[in-house]
């Protein structure tokens, strides 16, 4: 893990936009519906987009576009981060990032127009330029065709399952915000201090020692909680923090990653913190309709310090998952 610095982060949060906004050759950064690939060559199948825990298909959660400035290979790159929502697991985290030149096989050398298409369609087209196709529940690539109708693609006999359940309304049920990123004021936030001194009072017959732990890890416990706490007040809504190379803040003291817990990129460089996706996200997942919520206090993701390309396709990254953690 790269030496991380100390900056004013980019803030995200969710906005309603039209379905024209949410396409790949808008380039953006969104939440919630079928990710709007960057580069159609190599997608990530069913084997890579599986929960490594229970062997489910992952669901979308968000896909963010963060070019790399000064970078040729890099002009336009994004990041696609996938959870598992099938409960009971709930626990599977997987991210990929994608990089295209400016000058490649799918977008136009220009930058896309700002005003509206004159055909109106959905956010994601389920046939690439390739003529491949993607699962109509998930987005994903699907390689699996129904037999009766021969037209609806899935990426799983799970999806396929779902979506003869659902009666093929699995589309028009999957909520999506456009991310909007806006640059986080220079605020010091305020430092919680708390007297070990006021720590006191009987606690039955415990001994000393132990006492003085509990403490100690409560105190430490209340300041980290209460950082993060101030740090967000401005911007409550925040649902995402973007600062490649920059500190993430931790909503606990308990399970921080050392450096050794953050594993080197393939290419052999190291990874470095690049956004963490916070607590407020969960709120529009509409995560408690599948019974067990999918849950997080922050989820923060490490991405190549070099920005490799391992060819034309998808590289995962690494994620990290902190809970929250419940102290007395």
């Amino acid at each position: 893990m790269a030496a991380t610095r100390t900056g004013a982060a980019e803030l995200g949060f969710a906005e309603a936009a039209p379905a024209w906004r949410l396409r790949s050759e808008r380039f953006p950064s969104k939440v919630g519906g079928r990710p709007a690939w960057l580069g159609e060559a190599g997608l990530p199948g069913p084997a890579e987009l599986a929960c490594a825990l229970c062997g489910r298909p992952l669901a979308f959660v968000l896909q963010l576009y963060a070019p790399l400035p000064g970078r040729a290979d890099a002009f336009h790159r994004a990041l696609f981060l996938f959870c598992c929502r099938a409960p009971p697991c709930c626990a599977g985290l997987r991210v990929f990032r994608n990089q295209l030149p400016r000058k490649n096989d799918f977008y136009s050398y220009e930058p896309p127009s700002e005003s509206p298409p004159t055909e109106m369609g959905e956010s994601v087209c389920l046939q690439l330029k390739s003529g491949a196709h993607l699962c109509r529940v998930c987005g994903c690539l699907g390689p699996k065709t129904c037999s009766r109708c021969h037209k609806a693609h899935y990426c799983s006999k799970e999806h396929q399952t779902l979506d003869w359940r659902l009666g093929h309304k699995q589309a028009c049920t999957q909520s999506e915000f456009e991310i909007v990123i806006e640059t986080e004021d220079e605020i010091t936030p305020e430092v919680v201090a708390t007297d070990e001194s006021e720590i006191t009072g009987s606690i039955g017959e415990a001994p000393e020692e132990e006492l003085d732990s509990m403490a100690k890890h409560e105190s430490r416990e209340d300041k980290i909680f209460q950082k993060f706490k101030t740090k967000i007040a401005p911007e409550p809504e925040q649902i995402l923090r973007y600062g490649r190379g920059v500190a993430p803040i931790w909503i606990s003291g308990e399970n921080i990653p050392q450096e050794k817990d953050i594993p080197d990129c393939p290419c052999g460089a190291r990874r470095l913190f690049e956004f963490q996706v916070m607590p407020q996200l969960l709120n529009y997942l509409k995560a408690d309709r599948l019974g067990r919520s999918v849950d997080w206090g922050v989820l923060a993701i490490f991405t190549c310090a070099e920005s490799c390309r391992q060819g034309t396709g998808y590289t995962e990254e690494f994620v990290w998952k902190q809970d929250v953690t419940d102290t007395p």
